[in-house]
């Protein structure tokens, strides 16, 4: 096993890269190369109606197409050939560079996809809307108006937020040049557009100070950026600042324990169990009951 996992491997002086065969021969019988594949599509055998559904393997036969249709933009195609699984019939398909897909050619039929229809038939129907518009003039001229009217409506859009953010910045621009008089810019115009428009059915629309005062503090214009990036001095002040709340901690500690009472605790002998009056009688009445029978034993046995 050692000699299959070394890191370099020996080659000669004499060595000629262009003599090592590249690809898999071609078979002597027909000229075609073995490759094992999947099916790009599910098929439908035309001897025994067997469906071959997509991405079964078989072990196909690949040959050059050949013939004027056999370049496409200087793409080589190629032909597959592989067997039904029942009756053995011979399928043949082909690639097709053209629409990135592969083609049917004979010994079977190709099985309805929605999405390749649903594609076939928008490239269908843009086609017939080109051909409608160069036969009928009408039709293609209806169209430029329609494109025209959607592009102007799209000007008048454009149009419209350009002057609304022009007027914008026309309020918040400070009469020095320099961005921070922008609320006393605010505060000057709704003044003029009161002293300008002064209806006397109507109340004064006059602001107050506490609404001047809000409108004092916004901020307009561009805001600073506050981001900060860290540097070694806050990285001192953080491990400072965790030593310090590390020394709080021990010192509460070390304040629970001093406040915490003090528990004496006292050895004391266990004491025997106690015998009740009424266990020690019902001992001593057993114990005369024996020594009775022994001497009533005992006397029996010297009569005797």
């Amino acid at each position: 096993m050692g000699e299959r996992k070394v890191v370099a491997k020996y080659i000669p002086p004499d060595f000629d890269p262009s003599l090592v065969p590249r690809g898999k021969k071609l078979s002597a019988n027909d000229g075609t190369v073995p490759v094992r594949m999947m099916l790009p599509f599910s098929i439908q055998c035309s001897n025994c109606h067997t469906f071959l559904y997509k991405g079964r393997k078989f072990n196909s036969k690949k040959e050059p197409m050949g013939g004027p249709d056999g370049v496409y933009l200087g793409i080589t195609r190629f032909r597959f050939y592989i067997k039904c699984t029942h009756c053995a019939r011979p399928v043949t398909f082909l690639t097709d560079p053209k629409n990135a897909d592969y083609e049917m050619e004979s010994g079977g039929t190709r099985n309805f996809e929605y999405t390749k229809d649903k594609q076939e038939q928008e490239a269908n129907a843009e086609e017939e809307e080109e051909e409608k518009k160069k036969l009928d003039p009408l039709a293609a001229l209806e169209s430029r108006v329609l494109d025209s009217q959607r592009e102007m409506a799209e000007i008048d859009q454009l149009e419209e937020i350009r002057a609304l953010n022009a007027k914008h910045l026309n309020l918040l621009k400070p009469k020095n040049g320099n961005f921070g008089d922008e609320t006393q810019a605010v505060l000057n115009a709704v003044h003029s557009s009161e002293k300008e428009t002064v209806n006397p059915n109507k109340g004064s629309l006059e602001l107050t100070a506490e609404e001047e005062e809000l409108l004092r503090s916004i901020k307009f214009g561009k805001q600073e950026n506050k981001l900060r990036r860290l540097d070694e001095r806050d990285e001192q002040l953080a491990e400072e600042k965790r030593k310090r709340e590390l020394e709080r901690i021990r010192q509460n500690a070390a304040d629970n324990l001093q406040k915490k009472p003090k528990i004496n605790v006292v050895a004391r002998k266990r004491k025997a169990p106690s015998i009740e009056s009424d266990n020690v009688e019902q001992v001593k009445c057993k114990n005369q009951g024996l020594s009775s029978l022994l001497s009533d034993y005992g006397s029996e046995s010297d009569s005797n």
